[in-house]
């Protein structure tokens, strides 16, 4: 079915995507996903938190480049420039974030492989949708689209929720020592940047970042994952301000769950 592109694997296989987020919503009803905090009572096979992180990223990156490079456009300015920033937003999330993680000292395994597994249809999709469309079917990523209002607006939007996100990680980083302590509490409630309003800026910060994407690249592609995003992440913020406010008497009370003075 060609309905956006003209390709009719492309258009098919994104109905295909935008049917795996209603999947996600749908599941999403029945719990959170198996990792970190609601990743120990699980059943299954479960990472290392370091690993499985890596693991369930790589599609992203890995895919992008196979099909970007395959693609008619790929030595053009603007598909160059948006290489660049998805090369630079996978070695944060899909790399140092993970490797920097502070592990505390005994924890086991929490990092269930149904995580990894269904991650690796969403990231191998987005890189898929991305990487094509960036490379081969978007006429209107010429030079000129760099003064275009929608990238201007798209780039601020999407730096300012990468920042929000390395920020929100380094905080909760450092809530343990480098080499921490087994006798020190497993979780501590985080202050500081946005934390100071809501209980998971990070999971704002990423959905940020694929909104600024959506816009600067005017695509369905970014609109998937910004939906996958979403779907994963809004059902995960409200839970974990729920556990904040069980396991910790003196939370803030004042402190949102994902967006500053509403939700």
């Amino acid at each position: 079915m060609a309905w956006y592109t003209g390709d009719v694997f492309y258009d098919t296989a994104l109905l295909a995507g935008f049917a795996y987020v209603l999947m996600i919503v749908l599941a999403s009803k029945f719990g959170q996903a198996a990792y970190g905090r609601f990743g120990g009572r699980a059943p299954g096979v479960k990472f290392e938190p370091r690993l499985g992180w890596i693991l369930m990223e790589l599609p992203a990156p890995l895919v992008f480049l196979i099909v970007f490079f395959q693609g008619q456009n790929s030595d053009q300015l603007v598909p160059m420039i948006f290489l660049g920033i998805w090369i630079i937003h996978y070695s944060n999330r899909g790399f140092i974030n993970p490797l920097l993680m502070r592990v505390h000292t005994g924890s086991k395994a929490s990092f269930n492989i149904s995580v990894v597994i269904f991650g690796w249809i969403a990231t191998a999709a987005h890189g898929f949708f991305s990487a094509d469309f960036i490379a081969n079917h978007a006429k209107h990523l010429t030079p000129e689209w760099l003064t275009d209002p929608r990238f201007i607006v798209g780039i601020i939007i999407y730096a300012i929720g990468f920042m929000l996100n390395v920020h929100s990680d380094a905080v909760v980083r450092n809530l343990r020592s480098k080499v921490p302590n087994p006798d020190e509490p497993r979780y501590k409630v985080p202050y500081g940047g946005g934390y100071r309003f809501v209980s998971s800026p990070s999971y704002l910060g990423e959905m940020l970042s694929w909104l600024g994407f959506a816009i600067f690249t005017w695509s369905l592609a970014g609109v998937f994952i910004l939906l996958v995003t979403m779907a994963n992440l809004v059902p995960r913020a409200l839970a974990t301000h729920r556990w904040y406010q069980k396991q910790f008497e003196d939370y803030p009370q004042n402190r949102k769950a994902l967006v500053p003075y509403l939700i």
